[in-house]
């Protein structure tokens, strides 16, 4: 189970395709190497369905003249694949003038920001499996009504290599452990689905902090749960977001929009509104790259900018946006070191990382204790979201009544229907709990995904719209 490095072109290689990628008149030109080992087991039907290895290896080569980009991959990292790649990159980004290669320079990254105990090509295939077996147990072990149970374990290990045409040589390791349950519980006729997930920026010390009992058990109680929820009524009331849980809705209601590529095209709804007052007084909102050992947590995006803590709204001010390379030079300003690329076969893109909001004063009790009669939204699953304009549906996955002050009955088929814009006007009360949400995370854009996190305390919001299933 050995991890095989295949090592990486020579900086005299990596110049000589810099200047081919550059020779028809490109401004800047980047090489992004790839290799990539990840390991995957999954259990269905008490079956083990899946034990596997994939090796990813690869280079991208981008060229850039104005707003033009050429870029070109190849699957083999020899010098001539590599020249190949470069002229076709180079043919399509083309310009007057010559722009001259700078001599590579090593960059060296920060100290790995989520150390790495036990890497996952350390483990065995048995010792994963019986991993996976862990989790398929206590799922079913923890209610009789539990029918069916789906494990996924999965680990990657990957390293990167960015060099472009100004002198940037940089290296950096990557290591991810997830896993992933799913359940179905079933009683008189009906059927409900629980899901739970965790994955960090670690190795195999992961379950060392969670035990796959634990991820296990917390689907197989969602499923059991539903089965006695009641049905959701529907119409406009407050909202309690729970802390941690409540982050998808911060991510994808609100946070694309601050990505530099949709700020530059003006689709955004911040876009031209820098120092204007966009959210309640007490909410503060950043991107963090730096927190240690989150899912979205990087040393260097992927065009080898460290990665950064990026204040977007502070106490309701808009401060900041998300940039690339591209984007930050367009815009005339600098790179965020949000450059994420799904592998080297993408072109990077403003994407965020870890998307925070942080604590506020207000203990979460006193959040709860202030709402008669609203909605609690506990954990949330997918939804559709309008960049533009902001508007956005999403599935509550697990949610409650707020009755008199105190949290009531769970529900079942919850929506929430509202605009970000409007939600983070309508922030009431912030609670001093932050807390990240710890499962796996994959942001979509471009049709590339990559890993993210998100956060927040509990938050009280005055209004939504509930679309349920009981008028």
């Amino acid at each position: 189970m050995t991890r095989q490095q295949v090592p990486f072109p020579q900086k005299s290689d990596l110049e000589k395709a810099l200047r081919a990628a550059l020779a028809r008149g490109a401004e800047f030109a980047e090489i992004y190497v790839e290799q990539e080992t990840a390991d995957t087991v999954r259990i269905e039907e008490q079956v083990v369905r899946e034990a596997s290895r994939g090796v990813i290896l690869g280079a991208g080569i981008r060229a850039i003249a104005g707003e033009k980009i050429g870029y070109a991959y190849t699957d083999d990292i020899d010098p001539a694949s590599l020249l190949e790649a470069a002229a076709v990159a180079g043919e399509i980004a083309t310009k007057g003038g010559l722009t001259e290669v700078a001599d590579l320079a090593d960059v060296t990254t920060a100290a790995l920001r989520s150390p790495v105990r036990t890497f996952p090509t350390e483990i065995e295939a048995d010792g994963k499996i019986d991993t996976a077996w862990q989790a398929d147990r206590a799922a079913r072990a923890f209610d009789k009504r539990i029918t069916e149970v789906l494990v996924a374990l999965m680990d990657d290990d990957k390293t990167i290599l960015v060099a472009n045409s100004e002198g940037l040589h940089v290296t950096d390791r990557q290591v991810m452990t997830s896993l992933r349950v799913t359940t179905v519980a079933q009683a008189a006729g009906l059927r409900q689905r629980g899901f739970h997930s965790y994955s960090a920026r670690a190795g195999y010390e992961v379950f060392d902090m969670r035990s796959p009992a634990d991820v296990a058990s917390e689907a197989a109680r969602q499923a059991v749960l539903l089965l006695d929820a009641q049905e959701t009524p529907a119409g406009k009331m407050p909202l309690v977001l729970a802390h941690a849980g409540g982050g998808v809705l911060l991510h994808e209601a609100i946070g694309h929009g601050f990505e530099g590529d949709f700020i530059r095209k003006k689709s955004s709804l911040f876009a031209g509104r820098l120092g204007e007052k966009v959210a309640a007084q007490g909410c503060t909102i950043v991107d963090d790259a730096t927190a240690v050992g989150r899912r979205g947590s990087i040393n260097i995006d992927d065009e080898g900018t460290p990665g950064q803590r990026t204040v977007l709204i502070e106490n309701g001010i808009l401060k900041g946006f998300l940039y690339d390379r591209l984007n930050a030079k367009l815009m005339n300003t600098v790179s965020t070191g949000n450059g994420r690329r799904q592998s080297y076969r993408n072109v990077p893109v403003p994407r965020m990382t870890n998307t925070i909001m942080l604590a506020g004063t207000v203990p979460p009790e006193e959040i709860i204790a202030s709402v008669d009669k609203g909605f609690y939204a506990k954990t949330m699953g997918g939804g559709q979201v309008d960049i533009s304009a902001g508007n956005f549906v999403f599935e509550v996955t697990e949610g409650y009544l707020i009755e008199h002050g105190k949290i009531g009955p769970p529900v079942r088929g919850a929506n929430l229907i509202g605009n970000g814009g409007e939600i983070l006007t309508k922030i009431e009360m912030v609670g001093n709990d932050f807390a990240f949400y710890t499962g796996q995370g994959t942001c979509g854009k471009a049709g590339q995904g990559v890993p993210v996190a998100d956060g927040m305390p509990t938050v009280k919001i005055s209004e939504i719209t509930i679309g349920g299933t009981k008028s």
